[in-house]
């Protein structure tokens, strides 16, 4: 079953650290993101395979937009 990890803030994507395919453990940092000048990372809350990666470097992303899925 197919998981959405989404964004919880209006941020921007600093760096995208995993790619498809790439097998991921509870921790892992998926995203990078920027807002009000604080990085957050986004931590794969369980572990799989990344399915897909729907940000890139550069994107503002808005509460509830989805930035990967995995399985």
């Amino acid at each position: 079953m197919a998981e959405d990890v989404v964004a919880e803030i209006v941020a921007s994507v600093l760096e995208v650290r995993a790619t498809p395919g790439q097998p991921i453990e509870i921790g892992d940092t998926l995203v990078l993101l920027e807002s009000m000048k604080m990085e957050i990372p986004v931590l794969a809350e369980e572990s799989g395979t990344l399915a897909d990666v729907r940000v890139k470097v550069g994107d503002v992303i808005q509460a509830g937009d989805i930035i990967a899925t995995y399985e």
